[in-house]
């Protein structure tokens, strides 16, 4: 009697569902497909999303597609060393990478191994890359500042810690310059940094590492790198391993925790090109449609930890890079919803010679103003208006009509005060002389000085305070207000310092 396949292949099922090392057989897969380091496997029946799944000879892969009867899986590393019925083993283990203090100071790739030829990383705990971000019951509202040394931001788009500030604007405007200059201003304050490069070529992150060194912060900061070479996977995961880092110095070591994310918009093309790989549906400009919650769940852990807690935080300065200044596209619109503020960098600005580019009128912060240092409030209160005023006057003139003395006024105390904003590269100012120059600027201490010579004029008053009135600068240092005795000291010392410095342009 012939048996009809449709009996066959019940017989068979049924052997194989009563087969007594059915446990093995849900460890070990068999890879059907691969396909640009995607890999489809059949078999593993117990897989997680983000578990390790092992091929042999030092190759693992992330799973991140659960299908009925295969699981996908990403390959961080040579694909070339699995061809289709290559076995593989699930690990039990969720994506984890190396932490501790221990990180500090070097660079390190994405799953956490260093690539600074420093030795191996001595530490003794590791951490799973995806967490679900702190309730709403372990925060407390941002209330201290963290100052970036950068005079622009720290008195008009002030970020305090737990933050999210988003750095945006076209390419080569000065972004990555912002954020370092942030990590370098964060010396001798306890502040540790996390500076993840995202899809960039090595000789940038080399640079980066150089300029870190050559400040002395690199003994506080770690390096993530993942290189424009590296396969999607490994890039996908960067930022993960960033904030990962950052989340144990900050709830084991009671630390805050400044983390830079350069940049998100290849962070969004890494995951656009997995998710097309792994057949997942595309939607607007083919980005998947869970790219949003890809970027929240990331930058919502960074916070403000409750005195419970801790009291550490998280502060996150992602990094986005917009094409022809369109703010409108989908990832800059996606992140600037997620975040707590941006600092707009315009290429117009940059070009006419405004360094750091920070254009005023579309920057903004949406917590730092209740973390600002009260001297810098006080002094940096009506800044925003008056530069948007002299915006506004700046346009009208253009057209050549004959102003009043008050408007012509006006335009001169804009100009100084553009001209004061400006900032030389990797050199942040702490902020109490911040709040001096800006002082003099707004209370048009600064009219009769030459806008040209105003860089000078502010290097050449700080060394002068410096040599002669250390007290009064410590003093002010640790009140960090404006009392009547400050500005009377504030006022002397910049009358007799503008008398020398005009005898000296004579």
């Amino acid at each position: 009697m012939r048996m009809k396949p449709e009996e066959i292949t019940k017989i068979i099922k049924g052997q194989i569902e009563n087969f007594e090392v059915a446990a093995i057989h849900k460890e070990v897969g068999y890879v059907t497909a691969l396909a640009d380091g995607i890999v489809t496997i059949h078999g593993l029946e117990q897989a997680m999303v983000g578990e390790l799944v092992s091929f042999g000879q030092d190759l693992y892969g992330m799973v991140l597609n659960l299908e009925a009867g295969s699981v996908g899986v990403s390959l961080f590393g040579d694909s070339s060393k699995v061809k289709e019925g290559s076995e593989a083993r699930t690990t039990g283990k969720v994506m984890s990478v190396p932490v501790g203090p221990e990180v500090l100071g070097r660079v390190v790739n994405p799953i956490g191994q260093p690539i600074d030829g420093k030795g191996p990383l001595h530490t003794k705990k590791t951490r799973p890359i995806e967490r679900i971000a702190a309730g709403i019951v372990d925060r407390q509202p941002v209330k201290v500042p963290l100052q970036t040394g950068i005079k622009a931001i720290d008195s008009m788009v002030p970020i305090g810690r737990g933050q999210r500030e988003l750095i945006i604007g076209d390419r080569q405007t000065g972004k990555t310059a912002v954020a370092l200059d942030a990590i370098i201003n964060q010396k001798d304050t306890g502040v540790k940094c996390i500076y993840v490069a995202i899809g960039q070529k090595l000789s940038t992150v080399a640079n980066v590492v150089a300029t870190l060194e050559a400040a002395g912060a690199m003994a506080y900061t770690t390096v993530v790198a993942s290189s424009a070479a590296d396969a999607a996977p490994l890039t996908y995961i960067a930022p993960y391993t960033g904030v990962t880092m950052a989340e144990e110095l900050m709830y084991e070591h009671k630390a805050d925790v400044l983390v830079v994310y350069d940049d998100l918009s290849k962070h969004a093309v890494a995951y656009r090109e997995l998710s097309l790989l792994l057949r997942r549906p595309p939607g607007r400009e083919a980005y998947p449609g869970d790219v949003f919650y890809v970027h929240s769940r990331l930058l919502e852990r960074a916070v403000k930890l409750s005195d419970d807690h801790g009291a550490g935080s998280i502060t996150a300065l992602p990094i986005i890079e917009t094409q022809a200044s369109d703010v409108s596209a989908y990832i800059p619109t996606n992140v600037i919803s997620i975040t707590d503020g941006q600092i707009y960098l315009s290429v117009d600005l940059f070009n006419s010679g405004q360094r750091p580019a920070i254009d005023v009128g579309l920057s903004v912060s949406r917590v730092g103003g209740s973390a600002q240092n009260k001297a810098m409030k006080k002094v940096a209160g009506t800044l925003r208006l008056d530069l948007a005023q002299y915006n506004d006057l700046a346009a009208f003139a253009q057209f050549g009509s004959d102003l009043d003395e008050a408007s012509q006024r006006q335009l001169r105390r804009g100009e100084k005060t553009l001209e004061i904003l400006k900032q030389s590269q990797f050199k942040p100012m702490e902020v109490s002389r911040q709040v001096l120059i800006i002082y003099l600027v707004t209370n048009g201490m600064l009219d009769d000085i030459p806008t040209k010579e105003l860089r000078r004029f502010e290097r050449e008053y700080l060394e002068y305070l410096d040599l002669k009135y250390a007290d009064f600068l410590k003093e002010f240092r640790e009140k960090r207000e404006l009392t009547n005795e400050i500005r009377e000291t504030l006022h002397k010392t910049a009358d007799a310092f503008r008398a020398e410095f005009k005898a000296k342009l004579g």
